[in-house]
C-alpha cells in the first residue's frame, strides 16, 4: 500500500428493501493503493453495496465517508465527480455506436467534436495499462470481454481514484486475465484503490491485498490474502465446506448427435468467422470449446442453435439441419442471460414454460392453464433453489445466479438430446457454480450431448471429456481432457500450433 489514509470508509451502513435487509450495519475501510476483494454468494449484498457507493440509491442508515468527509451520494454523476468508477458485470454501452462514441458520452469536455483528442488519451491509457481494442468498432461487434475492457477504460478516462470491478474476468482467457492483473498492480502502485468483486477464488488470492466476505447482507470478516486459502474463503461465503473436486463418472458415448463438416459462415460485419470448422459430439459426452473471444465461438453457437445459416459446409443434429423445425430439442444456455435467456417482464412461471406453454397440461386449446403452470413452476423453483421462490415475480428481478438457475431449469426439462452451454457459470458464486457443474455432468451421463463453450480454461478442463480449441474460425487442436496439457491448450488458444 502506498497510502495509509483511508480513501473510503463505511460506518454501519444499512439498506432495506420490502421484506429483506440487503446490507446490514456494514463497516469497511479502504485505504489508497490497495486491491480489496469483495466476496459473497449471489444475494449476499455485494450489488446493493456497490449501488450505494455509486450513488444509485442512498443507505437507510450509516455513513459513507470519502477522504474524511461524510458524503450522501445522490447520483452516479456525483460519484464520478468524486473519483469513483464502476465497471458493471453487464456492460452499459450503446450497441449502435462505436467504442469511441461510447467513451465520449458523459465526458465533461466532449460537447463539440467529442471524439477529437479522445483517441490520443485512449492511446496513452493503452500504453500505460496494456488495454487493447479497436476504438472504431461498433459495440454490437464486440465480445463480452471486450465490452468490459471498454468500461474499464471509460472509468479511467473519467478520473477514477476508486475503481469498482464487478466480475471483470468472467469471460477473459487466462492470458487476458493476466494482463488485467498487471494493469491492476500498476493502478495500485499509482495509489488508486480497486474493489475487485469476483467468484474466482484463485484470482482473488492472486490479485488482492485484503479480502472482505459478505453473507446475507453482513460482513463476515476481512483478512489478508496472505492469510487466506480457497477452502477458508468458500467456507466463510456459504457457511459450509465446498467440494472443489468434481466427481465425474467416465463418459459412455453413443451415436453422433452434433456434426459439423467444413462449416463456413460470416459474422455480422460480413467477414469470414468460421473457416472450414469440423467437429463431432457424441451422446453422453461433454465437448469443451476453448478459445480467446472473437475467434468464431458466437457464430458456432448461432449455427448449432439455428440462429445463423452456413455459407457452405454441413451441420446436423441427429442428422437434421439445426434450422429445421424437425430437429430434436436443444437446451440452450446463452451467453447473455438477460437479453437472450429470458423475457424480463414475464413471471418466473411463464419463463419456465416458454418451450412448452402450448402443450398439455400447460394449455387447454387456445387458453393457458395457469394452475398447472404455477404448480410446475413451484416444483422447478424448489428443485433448483431459485430465490425468491415466487412463481409470479417478474424474471427481471432475479440476481445473476438465480437467473441462470431459472434458465437451466427450463432448458434441461424434457431431457434434450443436445445442450449448448455458453459461459454457464459467468458471474456465479461457488455454490451456484457447483450446482451448474453437477447438472451438466449429470445430464451428459444420462445421455445428453453437451457442447460447453467457455473462456474459463479451468472450467473447460474440469468438466469436459474432450477439449477442442478454436482459433481464427477453425479447430486448431483437440485432446482428451484427462490427458490435456494446460500449457499446450493455452498455446493453441493463442494460435501457436506445433
Amino acid at each position: 500500500m502506498t497510502e495509509a489514509k483511508h480513501l473510503l470508509s463505511l460506518k454501519n451502513v444499512t439498506k432495506r428493501f420490502p421484506g429483506v435487509v440487503a446490507v446490514d450495519r456494514m463497516s469497511l475501510e479502504l485505504p489508497g493503493g490497495e486491491v480489496h476483494a469483495l466476496l459473497g454468494e449471489n444475494g449476499a449484498g455485494k450489488t446493493t453495496l456497490v449501488n450505494m457507493l455509486y450513488g444509485f440509491y442512498p443507505p437507510d442508515e450509516g455513513e459513507i465517508i470519502w477522504r474524511g468527509e461524510v458524503r450522501r451520494l445522490r447520483s452516479p454523476q456525483e460519484a464520478i465527480r468524486l473519483g469513483i468508477g464502476l465497471v458493471p458485470q453487464h456492460p452499459l454501452l450503446v450497441r449502435a455506436h462505436t467504442v469511441l462514441e461510447n467513451l465520449a458520452l458523459g465526458m465533461p469536455s466532449a460537447f463539440f467534436f467529442p471524439t477529437r483528442g479522445l483517441e490520443r488519451r485512449i492511446a496513452r491509457l493503452v500504453e500505460r495499462y496494456g488495454f487493447r481494442f479497436d476504438p472504431n468498432a461498433y459495440v454490437w461487434q464486440l465480445s463480452e470481454g471486450e465490452k468490459q475492457r471498454v468500461e474499464i477504460v471509460r472509468a479511467l478516462l473519467q478520473g477514477a481514484k476508486l475503481l469498482i470491478l464487478d466480475e471483470p474476468t468472467s469471460v477473459l482467457t487466462p492470458q487476458e486475465a493476466s494482463e488485467l492483473f498487471k494493469a491492476l498492480e500498476h493502478m495500485r502502485n499509482e495509489g488508486k484503490t480497486v474493489v475487485f468483486i469476483s467468484h474466482k477464488l484463485e484470482e482473488v488470492l492472486a490479485v488482492a491485498d485484503r479480502i472482505s466476505v459478505l453473507r446475507k447482507g453482513r460482513l463476515v470478516g476481512t483478512i489478508t490474502a496472505a492469510q487466506a486459502s480457497k477452502e477458508q474463503l468458500a467456507r466463510m461465503m456459504v457457511g459450509r465446506e465446498v467440494n472443489f473436486q468434481r466427481s465425474k463418472p467416465p463418459a459412455r458415448t453413443g451415436r453422433i448427435v452434433l456434426e459439423l463438416h467444413n462449416a463456413r459462415a460470416k459474422n455480422d460485419r460480413g467477414l469470414p468467422a468460421l473457416k472450414g470448422l469440423s467437429l463431432e459430439l457424441r451422446q453422453g459426452e461433454i465437448l469443451g470449446i476453448a478459445g480467446v473471444a472473437g475467434n468464431g465461438q458466437r457464430e458456432l453457437v448461432e449455427i448449432v442453435t439455428g440462429a445463423r445459416r452456413l455459407e457452405s459446409g454441413r451441420a446436423t443434429i441427429n442428422g437434421i439441419p439445426p434450422h429445421s423445425p424437425r430437429r430434436p430439442r436443444i437446451g440452450h444456455v446463452p451467453e447473455d442471460r438477460r437479453r437472450q435467456g429470458i423475457v424480463p417482464n414475464l413471471s418466473l412461471a411463464e419463463n419456465l414454460v416458454l418451450h412448452d406453454y402450448y402443450k398439455p397440461p400447460f394449455s387447454r386449446g387456445p387458453l393457458l392453464n395457469y394452475r398447472e403452470i404455477y404448480t410446475f413452476a413451484a416444483a422447478q423453483i424448489k428443485r433448483y433453489h431459485i430465490e425468491p421462490p415466487a412463481p409470479t415475480a417478474p424474471a427481471r428481478l432475479l440476481s445473476g445466479g438465480n437467473l441462470q438457475k431459472l434458465i437451466l431449469a427450463r432448458e434441461l426439462y424434457g431431457r434434450p438430446a443436445l445442450i449448448v452451454a455458453v459461459h454457464p457459470t459467468y458471474g456465479l458464486d461457488v455454490s451456484a457454480t457447483e450446482m451448474v457443474h453437477d447438472l451438466l455432468i449429470k445430464s451428459s451421463r444420462e445421455g445428453a450431448a453437451v457442447l460447453l463453450v467457455s473462456e474459463d480454461l479451468d472450467e473447460v478442463m474440469a468438466l469436459s471429456d474432450r477439449i477442442a480449441v478454436i482459433f481464427d474460425g477453425g479447430i486448431v487442436g483437440e485432446a482428451a481432457a484427462h490427458k490435456a496439457d494446460r500449457g499446450r491448450i493455452a498455446m493453441w488458444m493463442a494460435g501457436v500450433v506445433s
